[in-house]
């Protein structure tokens, strides 16, 4: 049975980075797949697809639920290690909704946490403004982008917490701080 632990939080707010640390701290058996690096490569093939997907980033809009959900389960289900960790997703209610019906359908992944990384939105502007990336680190593309996520974050919170699966960590701390309190409950909660 793989453990799904999905980790969302706002732009800028370090959750791809702190589940690459934790992956690479466990890498015989944690895996960590950003929605965001498993689309990018996809861009970066210059298929059909990856150009279709570029149409959406390029502009800060979400990708369509069919694409992402379908890229996110083939890496689950391809990956030889059996905790999985995924960035940036869900970030809308269709796409947390379409992946807990999938999730139903599948005997061997259980979504095991939701752990949200939680910063204040000057935190994030801040951040994503300096790292100067490339084509979303705008103000106007951030602001939203910022919105993408804040809109549907509450309905996404009850959900997930209704489950008893919401775990929010503080992530206005120093990188191992917060890296050091995710790692300690993702591998509790795996049995690790």
């Amino acid at each position: 049975m793989k453990k799904l632990f999905l980790i969302i939080g706002a732009p800028g707010s370090g959750k791809t980075t702190d589940a690459q640390i934790i992956a690479e701290h466990n890498s015989e058996t944690i895996a960590h797949y950003s929605t965001g690096d498993l689309l990018r490569a996809e861009i970066a093939s210059k298929s059909e697809l990856g150009k279709t997907i570029e149409g959406y980033t390029s502009k800060g809009n979400l990708v369509p639920l069919n694409i992402v959900i379908n890229t996110i389960v083939n890496a689950i289900k391809n990956s030889n290690k059996n905790i999985i960790l995924i960035d940036g997703f869900p970030r809308s209610v269709e796409q947390m909704r379409e992946l807990d019906k999938i999730l139903q359908q599948e005997n061997n992944i259980k979504l095991t946490s939701v752990i949200e990384v939680e910063v204040s939105e000057k935190v994030a502007r801040d951040r994503v403004l300096g790292r100067g990336r490339g084509d979303d680190d705008n103000e106007e593309v951030f602001n939203n982008r910022i919105k993408v996520f804040t809109d549907p974050l509450k309905e996404i919170q009850d959900f997930y917490n209704k489950k008893n699966l919401l775990k929010k960590i503080n992530g206005e701390r120093t990188i191992e701080e917060i890296v050091s309190e995710m790692e300690k409950y993702i591998k509790g909660l795996a049995g690790l």
